[in-house]
């Protein structure tokens, strides 16, 4: 089934409701619906099954019809970080074989295919009826969401209309989400935690609230517009909701539609939840786990009173109906999910990423505690969770490596107390060459989350006696440095 079954149900059971609002803009459920089917008609008639349409557009009303009108039109959306810089959006749009993409005025100077371009604002005459070709198939992939790759590219994660319907059934369900909910969307649509706040509302008939752009950046600002528009579910990042907690003013900002906050993306340090818990006594936490090739495959509803010993909190108990191994040699966890992605689409195609019983291993390392619920332990590779982005340092390090004046380098993550983690950056240079050459031009080929944090310059990399880099080692004078 297509992930906008419950979706076309309301628009045409619940026709009035609000769907979005966008400042001072909102559309009904009757209103998005009609809109998505007429900017279908564009989209090559609606006769493009299994293609891809790239989403040029910032996170709001228009980005959300625009998602629902490639999906109502058989294809699959992928979204973009239009602040990125060209070169990573020109290897975006390239590696997906994109053949259409929909942005907002003249096609840019910087897009370097031959991609159709669609200004949203200003279409031609429609070429044909409104598409009603939304795909039946479950299989069909329905999104490709872009990650840092660990082979120094971005990768695209492939999910289907099941994988990411079950995800949205499952969060509406478990969380109780209903028609009169309000939901606070923060997140960009190149995150998988967007799922929810598009389908998971859109499937009961919720209204989704877009947080105006720059909020994030000032938390008492943030909690006033909670309370302004009755905001009854957030889904966001823990480093952003530890900022809320120490400069929110909660304590003299009642939050009293606030009913349900979820988190995911990195690890909430205990003491912050707590003082968070303490300041919205009536609002029911959970922490929600899982790589974007899962989404949510472990959940925990937080414990007010488990919090208290100041001990990492657990990352729960399967969720979406997940079967969960541990391996027995490296503790990783292997998923076997619904939710999992159909596969990684690289240079045009979809390859395959899951093992031949179709569970994902997912590189990180766990445990089960006294409880029966799982315990993260961090990564058993080199991957950061940075404010909820997923960062490969082997990509940072590619970019680096492209300058001349770089002999060697090696990046590793350090501490931040308000991202969980930030790339920093050691650096070998050849003779007479400076650090501030190689600064400025690294970060101009790096969206702003890869920035390292810090540069440092060696005259040696540490090694391991087997030959490899010392990581640990590097990490230890970073932190220090």
């Amino acid at each position: 089934m297509s992930l906008l079954t419950a979706f076309n149900l309301h628009c045409q059971t619940t026709p009035d409701t609000i769907a979005f609002i966008d400042g001072e803009r909102q559309l009904s459920y009757r209103q998005a619906g009609q809109l998505a089917s007429q900017l279908s008609a564009y989209l090559a008639q609606g006769q493009i099954p299994c293609q891809r349409v790239v989403i040029a557009l910032e996170r709001g009303i228009d980005a959300a019809v625009a998602i629902l009108a490639v999906l109502t039109a058989g294809a699959c959306y992928i979204p973009l970080d239009i602040k990125n810089p060209p070169n990573r959006l020109n290897y975006i749009i390239t590696d997906a074989d994109a053949q259409i993409i929909i942005g907002t005025g003249d096609r840019p100077d910087w897009l370097e295919t031959s991609a159709r371009w669609l200004d949203i604002n200003h279409l031609p005459p429609a070429p044909g009826k409104p598409s009603q070709a939304t795909a039946n198939n479950g299989d069909a992939l329905a999104a490709i969401l872009y990650t840092s790759g660990s082979t120094g590219t971005p990768k695209g994660v492939a999910l289907s209309h099941r994988a990411m319907r079950n995800f949205a059934d499952w969060a509406a369900s478990t969380f109780k989400i209903g028609a009169s909910d309000h939901i606070a969307s923060l997140t960009p649509f190149y995150f998988d935690l967007s799922v929810f706040d598009l389908f998971s509302s859109l499937s009961v008939g919720a209204t989704v609230h877009f947080v105006p752009a720059g909020l994030n950046l000032s938390p008492s600002r943030l909690t006033a517009w909670l309370a302004g528009h009755h905001i009854s579910v957030f889904y966001t990042v823990p480093s952003l909701l530890s900022f809320i907690a120490l400069k929110g003013a909660l304590a003299t900002t009642p939050l009293p539609h606030l009913k349900t906050i979820l988190f995911a993306g990195e690890v909430f340090p205990t003491q912050p939840l707590q003082t968070l818990c303490g300041l919205l006594p009536t609002v029911d936490f959970y922490n929600l786990y899982g790589p974007t090739e899962t989404n949510v495959c472990c959940y925990w509803p937080v414990e007010r009173e488990r919090l208290q010993n100041g001990q990492p909190i657990p990352i729960g108990r399967p969720a979406c109906g997940s079967l969960l191994q541990i391996d027995d040699v490296t503790g990783e966890l292997i998923v076997q999910s619904t939710n999992n992605l159909s596969g990684y689409w690289q240079q045009g195609k979809l390859n395959p990423a899951l093992t031949t019983d179709n569970s994902y291993r997912t590189g990180d390392k766990v445990s089960l505690n006294g409880h029966g619920e799982y315990c993260y332990h961090g990564r058993l590779d080199r991957m950061l969770k940075c404010s909820g982005y997923r960062v490969e340092p082997a990509e940072i390090e590619a970019v680096i490596l492209q300058r001349p004046e770089v002999s060697h380098c090696a990046v590793v993550g350090v501490t931040d107390s308000t991202s969980g983690q930030r790339p920093a950056a050691a650096v070998v240079l050849k003779p007479d060459a400076k650090l501030e050459q190689i600064v400025k031009p690294v970060k101009q080929q790096l969206p702003a989350y890869m920035h390292p944090c810090k540069f440092i310059v060696l005259e040696s990399m540490p090694y391991l006696a087997n030959g490899k880099t010392d990581y640990r080692a590097l990490q230890k004078h970073l932190e220090n440095s």
